[in-house]
């Protein structure tokens, strides 16, 4: 009976949320170096600061410096430097914008929407390679999982205790 009890302690401490989330983590660490592999095999080269400003970009055209910034969580002379090399590489677009010619405008380069397609695609391929090496019912456990894990996300954080 002691062995049984043993047992259920054992998979208590493995099924906590502390060592879920440990091995969530890891997870995704090698989610991110699929992701970051996938996204060097495109054909321009791009650091993973200039996929998230080109992405962010992409859901907040016309975004000026300073939301840019915020978004990315950076300062602005840091963005204003990543601006200044996605530009020269002709992914960005810098505008005055049409109400106040003091503001820039940021837009993404029709060059710039095709690297992030180029990006998507590549990702997507190497995730679905992955996903089609897995168990069926492994697919659904997963899936299943993300989408609890999404809506506890938008939900916010337990109650304590609960």
């Amino acid at each position: 009976m002691a062995a049984h009890g043993e047992a259920d302690q054992e998979r208590s401490r493995a099924d906590s949320a502390d060592a879920v989330a440990g091995r969530i983590a890891d997870a995704v660490d090698g989610l991110t170096g699929l992701w970051t592999s996938a996204a060097a095999e495109a054909s321009v080269r791009l650091s993973p600061h200039q996929l998230r400003a080109l992405h962010a970009l992409e859901a907040a055209p016309g975004a000026n410096l300073t939301m840019l910034a915020e978004r990315l969580d950076a300062g602005l002379p840091t963005v204003s430097r990543l601006c200044d090399r996605l530009e020269a590489a002709g992914l960005l677009l810098r505008d005055p914008a049409p109400d106040n010619r003091r503001e820039i405008r940021l837009s993404l380069t029709a060059h710039g929407r095709d690297v992030l397609a180029e990006v998507a695609a590549l990702r997507s391929r190497a995730l679905t390679e992955v996903v089609g090496a897995m168990e069926p019912d492994d697919r659904v456990a997963l899936e299943r999982g993300l989408r609890a894990l999404a809506a506890a996300r938008w939900r916010g954080p337990a109650a304590p205790g609960g």
